[in-house]
């Protein structure tokens, strides 16, 4: 059970590794006052069990002036279910950058196991910046939030223009504030919690982007971190500009792995009894769009619409529903009398947690200026000034990955963007986590889960073969059990599986 907070922290903080990552004395660290705040733990909703309960917790803005300005960050806790077999405290993040996180120990979103959530305190958060942790707003319209802008030569100084305005506002809303919404503070804030809770280490468990979030925090505070399981996860070097680009490189096997498996289906699909002849389909398809969009469900495709959904492709079969709909939709037919596969849905997205109780309260462009707040802070260096770099690099890729390289390399608000507050950490080092990837994951390509593997030594990887989509948190049940079974006994697979 967790002790007194007051008496903990007397024990777990003298001497420790403090939020800064520096050690340092009980009677001299800084960061005491905020380490024993005494949270105000209530009821976080109606609709949920009493042991979910909520608080707020008082952090500094700037980890380097702890005497200065303070931010919030909202945290939500939903108690072990056993008292007898309680092992500490599972921390969970989204992903993003930009994702809130606070209603995760209660999302059905995320699925762990009856034996897991008896040994855990399952702790969510909001990242600062984020939802109820002190949320920041630039005001942008909804056209300004839309990431996805195609290359062409006639729109290029528009795409300009929006990332250099979106940019403008959010530095003219926020100030100097966005030079400290950044991984590294994540993660001192992570360490706060932590010791506020009284715990002498943390487990975690994070998406996407939370993977870099839970690497990072590790290098910071090896001596606090205890079974990590890192979900879908980013390549720590490539981490910024280098993402995008990366989506890109990934998109094209994808494609030609759906051009194939829609070949052998043409009787269903009809959309080619070759590969050759499925990706002429397509490309006709896109050039078609591009002359007179194609109205279908109420949505009027262009060739770069029906190309923005490049993610549909790690999913072949509802791919193939999808572009079989449009086809039809673009010869003047009507849907699928049979009803076929379910070509619904949009870009593949990190599973989103229930909507937080005061998100009236949260800017509507919360999500957008977040996400851009903290990758523009965190990777300065990997987004050139120059808009002619970005001409230059869309051109190239759009030909390199004529299915979404332009989209990937075209300018994005970072080219503006003031540098964070301090260099972004490097990753590497003995590190026991277990690494979970899909096979054909569109937005952490399996190339970036095992550059996370190699840059975490200690580390376990397990890999489902053929796995598709984002995020492998129940849907495969041989991953599951290797994660259950981390989190539980503390053992990691004797060597990497394949699953």
């Amino acid at each position: 059970m967790i002790v007194g907070v007051m008496t903990a922290l007397l024990s777990a903080l003298a001497p420790a590794t403090t939020a800064s990552g520096s050690t340092a004395s009980a009677t001299t660290d800084p960061l005491r006052p905020y380490a024993q705040q005494a949270p105000r733990w209530q009821r976080c909703d109606a609709e949920h069990p009493a042991t979910y309960t909520c608080a707020t917790l008082k952090v500094p803005l700037d980890y380097g002036d702890p005497g200065g300005r303070t931010t919030q960050i909202a945290v939500s806790r939903l108690k072990a279910s056993s008292v007898e077999g309680r092992r500490g405290v599972l921390l969970l993040n989204p992903g993003g950058p930009g994702g809130p996180g606070l209603d995760l120990p209660v999302s059905v979103e995320v699925d762990l196991p009856a034996e897991v959530k008896g040994r855990y305190d399952l702790i969510g958060f909001d990242p600062r910046g984020v939802g109820r942790s002190s949320p920041v707003g630039c005001g942008l319209t909804a056209e300004e939030q839309d990431l996805e802008r195609p290359y062409a030569p006639g729109t290029f100084a528009k795409d300009v223009e929006w990332a250099r305005t979106v940019a403008a506002k959010c530095r003219a809303a926020e100030g100097d504030r966005l030079r400290h919404l950044t991984t590294r503070n994540t993660a001192r804030d992570m360490d706060l919690i932590r010791a506020v809770l009284g715990e002498e280490k943390i487990s975690y468990l994070g998406f996407s982007y939370g993977t870099y979030l839970g690497a990072v925090y590790a290098q910071m505070f090896p001596r606090r971190t205890d079974r990590f399981v890192l979900d879908s996860a980013v390549d720590p070097a490539r981490y910024g500009r280098g993402m995008f680009q990366d989506m890109a490189q990934r998109a094209g096997p994808a494609f030609t792995r759906w051009t194939e498996w829609s070949a052998l289906r043409h009787a269903t699909y009809g959309l080619g009894r070759t590969p050759a002849e499925v990706r002429a389909t397509f490309w006709e398809l896109v050039a078609r769009a591009d002359r007179a969009p194609v109205d279908h469900g109420g949505t009027r495709f262009t060739g770069d619409t029906i190309r923005a959904r490049r993610a549909e492709f790690s999913r072949v079969r509802q791919a193939a529903a999808w572009v079989a709909e449009l086809k039809r939709a673009a010869e003047g037919e009507g849907p699928d009398p049979s009803g076929g596969p379910d070509p619904s849905g949009g870009p593949e997205r990190l599973p989103s947690p229930l909507p937080p109780t005061s998100a009236r309260d949260v800017p509507p462009d919360n999500e957008a200026a977040s996400a851009w707040a903290v990758l523009c802070a965190d990777t300065p260096a990997s987004w050139p000034r120059d808009p002619e770099r970005y001409r230059r690099d869309a051109v190239r890729d759009r030909a390199r990955h004529p299915l979404s390289g332009d989209f990937e390399s075209n300018i994005k608000p970072c080219a503006f963007w003031e540098p964070g507050s301090e260099p972004r950490t490097t990753v590497a080092g003995e590190v026991p986590a277990l690494i979970l990837q899909n096979e054909w994951d569109p937005a952490t390509p399996l190339a970036g889960g095992r550059a996370m593997h190699r840059a975490l030594r200690g580390s376990r990887m397990v890999t489902v073969a053929g796995g598709e989509g984002h995020i492998v948190n129940g849907t495969n049940s041989c991953a599951d059990e290797s994660a259950a079974l981390y989190l539980t006994t503390g053992r990691l697979p004797a060597k990497d599986l394949t699953c």
